[in-house]
C-alpha cells in the first residue's frame, strides 16, 4: 500500500524556478505512485512583498537586488526554460518582462485551498501559466480572475474575495509561519513537516526522496 505523505510546497508566483519544482515534483509524484500518496498544500512565500503597483522592469530588478549584467541574465532565462521544456512548462519566449507584487494571487490560493487540493492545484498551474507562460501582469485582478476561469473555479465568488481581502489576515499568518520556520528561499517542498528539499530539483531526485521517506529510510 503507498505512504501518505504530507507535502507543502512553499513557493512565490513570481519564481521561475517554483514553475519548474512543480512540474518536477509532478512528475516525481506520478512515477512513484506505488509507493507514495501525497497530500499537496500550497503555501504563500512572497519574494517582493513591498513591490509597488505596476511591477519593475525585470532585469532593472535583477540588477538592484542580484547584482549581475543583461547578457547573465539572458543566459539564466534560457537554462530556466530549458529545465522547464524537460519537465513540460513552457516558458514565455520573451521573458517575464516584469516583476509585480503577487500577494492578491496567495489571496486567491487561499481560497482555492479551502475548497480543495485539486483546486488549489488547478489555480496554481494556471497563475504559474498566466505570468511565467503569457507574460501577464499577475497584480491585475483581470488576469487573476482569468486564471480562476481557467482553473474551472467561481470568477464571481473569487472576486468577492478580492474585493473583501476575505482572507488577507491568513495568508499574512502563513507567510509568517514558514518564514519563522527558516524557509528563506523557494521552492521549498516540506514533507510531513520534518523533511525539506530545496529548490526546483530534477524530478528523479524528488523520487528519490519520497521513495526514501516513504519507506522510512
Amino acid at each position: 500500500m503507498p505512504t501518505p505523505l504530507k507535502i507543502d510546497f512553499v513557493s512565490d508566483v513570481a519564481c521561475p524556478w517554483c514553475a519548474v519544482g512543480l512540474a518536477s515534483l509532478q512528475q516525481a509524484l506520478a512515477n512513484s505512485a506505488d509507493a507514495v500518496q501525497a497530500t499537496l498544500h500550497f503555501q504563500p512565500f512572497e519574494l517582493n512583498p513591498d513591490m509597488a503597483p505596476g511591477g519593475e522592469d525585470i532585469d532593472e530588478h535583477l540588477q538592484r537586488k542580484y547584482g549581475g549584467t543583461p547578457e547573465q541574465f539572458a543566459k539564466n532565462r534560457a537554462a530556466i526554460t530549458e529545465r522547464g521544456a524537460a519537465v513540460g512548462f513552457a516558458f514565455n519566449p520573451a521573458g517575464r518582462g516584469r516583476i509585480y507584487n503577487t500577494f492578491n494571487a496567495h489571496h486567491l490560493l487561499h481560497w482555492a485551498g479551502l475548497q480543495g487540493e485539486a483546486q488549489q492545484l488547478a489555480l496554481k498551474r494556471a497563475l504559474l501559466e498566466a505570468y511565467h507562460g503569457r507574460g501577464e501582469a499577475v497584480e491585475q485582478d483581470d488576469v487573476l480572475l482569468d486564471a480562476v476561469a481557467r482553473a474551472g473555479l467561481d470568477v464571481a465568488q473569487a472576486r468577492e474575495v478580492l474585493a473583501s481581502n476575505a482572507y488577507a489576515d491568513d495568508v499574512r499568518q502563513a507567510e509568517a509561519f514558514w518564514q519563522q520556520a527558516g524557509i528563506q528561499s523557494v521552492p521549498a517542498v516540506v514533507i510531513n513537516d520534518r523533511h525539506l528539499i530545496s529548490g526546483g530539483q530534477p524530478p528523479e531526485v524528488f523520487e528519490q526522496a519520497l521513495r526514501q521517506i516513504a519507506a522510512g529510510v
